[in-house]
């Protein structure tokens, strides 16, 4: 079964994510098909812009850990969620996000290279990678800090609080608040009326604004990945995972 839906509605091609008795949790398999998909829509010239939502009551809570403890990637040169994140961090094409309940992790960090992020009133964005014993991925070490400043950027992943959809609109993160209802159709309309822009000088324009932090995001890349593959086999995350699946709070007053 694919969890992952495809869908062309004139220039725009729709990518939701489909796993809602999981709240969208991603698995390797699921990143590998959403890269796929994202590949697909920037080869094919018919496609001006893509939109990025989740099925169910959550955009998407992240990694699911089960999967992600089993490490299916292990052998592999680059492993999907790795392929996945850069897949979206080098698109040339603008991505919509439509984001509704649960944003977490890279729910959350992959925002930071989507063009225009639409909200519902009920999200939730969370970022608890500490928590987790690892760190953020998606170059977000240095984007967050770049949109929000160091020290609010610190509270987020320090403390791994919740945002809810206003306060990611106060501080930048996303460009609008709608309610539940209207969020599919409002981020649909946004991404058509975009793919009817001239649509080298949208490619052009977004190349430029990365063009001022693309080293520094393709080194945060880089590095994040090495520190997170160090601290994957840390007794930190080992306890923090095992915390997680046995629904206890983790212990690491004697590590």
């Amino acid at each position: 079964m694919s969890y992952i839906e495809i869908e062309r509605s004139r220039a725009v091609q729709r990518i939701a994510i489909n796993r809602p008795e999981k709240k969208n949790a991603l698995t390797a398999e699921m990143y590998n098909t959403l890269a796929d998909a994202l590949d697909q829509a920037e080869s094919d010239p018919a496609i001006r812009v893509i939109l990025l939502h989740g099925r169910g009551d959550s955009f998407t809570a992240g990694n699911d850990l089960e999967d992600f403890m089993k490490k299916p990637w292990k052998g592999q040169a680059v492993p999907p969620a790795v392929r996945f994140i850069r897949t979206v961090a080098m698109a040339r094409k603008p991505i919509v996000a439509a984001v509704h309940g649960l944003a977490v992790g890279v729910g959350t960090t992959i925002l930071l290279h989507c063009d225009l992020v639409c909200a519902a009133e009920d999200a939730r964005f969370m970022m608890p990678f500490i928590n987790l014993g690892i760190v953020p991925e998606a170059a977000a070490t240095v984007l967050l800090p770049l949109l929000i400043g160091r020290q609010r950027a610190a509270e987020l992943f320090f403390l791994s609080a919740p945002l809810t959809a206003q306060r990611a609109y106060e501080i930048g993160l996303i460009n609008s608040v709608v309610a539940l209802d209207a969020l599919l159709p409002t981020a649909s309309g946004v991404a058509q009326q975009l793919s009817e822009k001239p649509p080298a000088a949208v490619l052009a324009c977004k190349d430029l604004m990365k063009r001022a932090f693309q080293a520094e995001v393709e080194r945060a890349l880089t590095e994040e990945v090495a520190v997170i593959s160090e601290r994957l086999d840390s007794p930190e995350t080992r306890e923090a995972l095992q915390a997680f699946l046995e629904k206890r709070k983790p212990d690491f007053s004697r590590l």
